[in-house]
């Protein structure tokens, strides 16, 4: 880069004013006034990490900049694991202003119980015997690992992800096995009346009625194992 651009190197051999390259090129993305017409402009910047390192120099620097990133690492993606998102590492900072309401209900305690299991899966190849609070942490981590792949060119309406994860976070999908999670959303998507996904598209919350209709729907879901 420092030759291209005819400039002196610096750290790492990139050019001294690369923060302010790459600041001049995403401060491009705007939002125009409806006085010029409207419209906005969404800058999208995507780096490639050395080794899965997420502080090297460059990719600090676009970190910095930008509202928020989405990691994915190429280790869970090998394992079948897609999208092969990195919770720990994936971060809004505009956080729940931007979020569908009732998805930040039900998933409230989803990141922090995919975080608990990462770690506690790390240690528990070195050791067999695990207690009851342990097992249960991984087999839940499991299921929500599970919940959360997607296959390619098959999007959800977010009515959908929003009963899902709701049955995946409130215990309805405890008792199914981690490779029959699949089928169970299946079932469920399917077994749920259609009047609750309309109702959390106008409301776009659940509300005290709306939990006792999820519940009444979602404990009489035929479910693969049960």
């Amino acid at each position: 880069m420092s030759l291209l651009l005819r400039r002196p190197p610096g750290r790492e051999a990139f050019p001294g004013d690369v923060f302010y390259l790459h600041s001049r090129l995403l401060e491009r993305a705007a939002k125009m006034s409806k006085d010029m017409g409207g419209g906005s402009l969404t800058a999208f910047p995507v780096i490639e990490t050395q080794a899965g390192d997420v502080s090297a120099y460059i990719a600090t620097n676009v970190i910095s900049i930008t509202d928020g990133q989405i990691f994915l690492e190429t280790e869970l993606f090998y394992k079948g694991i897609r999208p092969a998102l990195n919770v720990g590492l994936s971060v809004s900072r505009v956080g729940s202003a931007a979020q569908f309401p009732a998805m930040k209900q039900v998933a409230g305690t989803l990141k922090l119980e995919l975080a608990q299991y990462r770690e506690v899966a790390a240690f528990a190849q070195f050791g067999s015997d695990l207690d009851a609070a342990t097992q249960y942490v991984l087999e839940r981590g499991a299921r929500l690992t599970e919940v959360l792949k997607q296959r390619q060119f098959n999007p959800m309406p977010i009515e959908e992800q929003v009963v899902v994860v709701y049955a995946a976070t409130k215990g309805y999908l405890d008792k199914v096995s981690t490779s029959d999670i699949t089928a169970a959303e299946a079932a469920i998507l399917k077994h749920v009346d259609p009047a609750i996904y309309k109702v959390l598209r106008a409301k776009q919350k659940i509300t005290p009625e709306l939990t006792a209709h999820l519940h009444a729907q979602l404990s009489s879901v035929p479910l693969p194992g049960q």
